[in-house]
């Protein structure tokens, strides 16, 4: 293993541990579990599952993880990695098998519940199926809750969709999911939760999709930003992972919307928690949506995060999250997931620090839109 990586994963379990003691609200400590679960993982190596991981130990519950065994191992004796392809139905290492709770993080296609459950129904006694706020088929109606209505399939199968199917047509992805919700219900009646994050950031995120503003202020100087009156909502990966694992021992079941924070943010609130944290090196140059809008200046991708909150995304950081938070949902400052995240890309390798971002305004693209704003 090399040396960056090891740091990588040292300092991603540190922030991980150090978080969930503040969590529980013991300094240095997590609070063990009411009762020692024996909990499966479905996938367990992406972004939220090894948050998952860590926590669930530092509760004191049994971990098993299955996947295709394709990313090095990073886990203590305590955890069981099991292998196997759900493109294939190979579900074979876990037949015989019964666990207190599983969770389910990769699956986009209902077929993966489907044939999950034919090995599971029986052997596990709750199902954790973690979903996305892209079911929902509109965003333009600020406060709905968990009933608004969802993403309508229009293929000729469901059950025939595959990952490279989804790959190919991202499209597919929100309506998909909405099924595979549905199959997890139908497959495992009785004893689901779907959790339904929206953007998820912090210490492991791949994407740049929130993480070009810690990146960009970190820089400091005359910075481009939206209208900064518009609403926010997001999820800390470790406040996702960690309410999971809550989820589990207290075995609340039901469908819920995971982000926050537990009120209202602004995206200039959103901005000056991430710059205070890292010193205020910034100034904001607040550009109006017409603005953007004339100069090609996309939401989510151009500038990460925001999207307009007027029209037909109104409702898009205006989801209701209540249910969630009356379920013990909590929530990270804004500036502890930026300055989390920026150690955690501190052990990044120089080709990834260095190179261009998958989100965000390139140097040039900013310095070219400032120069308009100033004239």
């Amino acid at each position: 293993m090399q040396a960056h990586e090891l740091k990588r994963r040292q300092i991603l379990a540190g922030t991980v541990a150090a978080a969930a003691a503040s969590t529980v609200g013991l300094p240095g400590l997590v609070q063990a579990a009411p009762k020692p679960l024996n909990i499966l993982i479905l996938g367990g190596t992406g972004f939220t599952g090894p948050h998952q991981v860590r926590y669930a130990l530092s509760r004191g519950h049994k971990v098993t993880l299955f996947n295709r065994g394709r990313r090095p191992k990073e886990w203590p004796a305590a955890v069981e990695e099991l292998t196997g392809d759900r493109d294939i139905n190979d579900y074979a290492s876990l037949k015989g098998r019964q666990w207190d709770v599983c969770i389910d993080n990769p699956t986009s296609v209902p077929f993966w519940v489907r044939d999950a459950a034919a090995v599971l129904k029986g052997n596990v006694k709750h199902y954790i199926f973690i979903s996305t706020v892209s079911v929902y088929e509109s965003n333009g109606k600020a406060g709905e809750d968990e009933g608004g209505k969802r993403a309508v399939y229009t293929g000729p199968d469901a059950m025939a969709e595959t990952m490279a199917n989804l790959r190919k047509d991202m499209r597919l992805y929100g309506p998909l999911k909405a099924l595979s919700e549905d199959e997890a219900h139908k497959q495992f009646a009785g004893m689901t939760t779907v959790i339904r994050p929206g953007l998820i950031v912090g210490p492991g995120d791949e994407t740049d999709r929130f993480s070009y503003w810690p990146l960009r202020l970190q820089r400091g100087g005359k910075t481009l930003v939206p209208p900064l009156q518009d609403p926010v909502k997001f999820i800390d990966g470790r406040d996702l992972a960690e309410w999971a694992i809550r989820m589990a021992e207290q075995r609340t079941l039901g469908d819920f919307n995971a982000f926050g924070p537990a009120e209202e943010m602004s995206m200039g609130a959103m901005l000056k928690g991430i710059n205070e944290a890292l010193g205020n090196k910034a100034q904001f140059i607040e550009a109006s949506e017409k603005f953007l809008e004339e100069n090609k200046v996309g939401a989510w991708m151009d500038l990460p995060v925001w999207v307009p909150g007027g029209g037909d995304t109104a409702g898009f950081h205006r989801r209701s999250n209540a249910k969630a938070v009356k379920a013990g949902l909590t929530f990270r400052p804004v500036g502890q997931s930026a300055s989390d995240f920026l150690a955690w890309w501190a052990t990044l390798d120089e080709k990834r620090r260095t190179g261009p971002l998958r989100a965000g305004l390139k140097p040039e693209r900013e310095a070219e839109l400032l120069a308009k704003l100033g004239a």
